[in-house]
């Protein structure tokens, strides 16, 4: 998937749903790879009141791979398969 610049904007603070249609986070970032533009992963940013404080640990990597569909929501083929960061 091959990114520029109005598509990442059009993806920050998108919600992702996991296969159960449970929101787990919103996209907070990208992961581009730069010798090919294109977007390996998301980094979603699972919220709280530290996440509003600049504090959150609780950010989720969540390769391309596992994005089933993009709409007004991100929507994830199955669960599980991220990485807590």
């Amino acid at each position: 998937m091959v990114i520029n610049l109005r598509i990442k904007e059009e993806i920050f603070g998108k919600e992702v749903l996991n296969a159960s249609a449970d929101v787990i986070g919103r996209v907070k970032d990208v992961e581009v790879n730069p010798d090919t533009n294109e977007m390996e992963a998301f980094v979603v940013s699972k919220g709280g009141v530290a996440e509003s404080l600049g504090f959150s640990n609780n950010d989720l990597i969540i390769p391309i791979e596992r994005v089933k569909q993009i709409g007004d929501k991100i929507l994830l083929e199955d669960e599980g398969g991220y990485t807590i960061i």
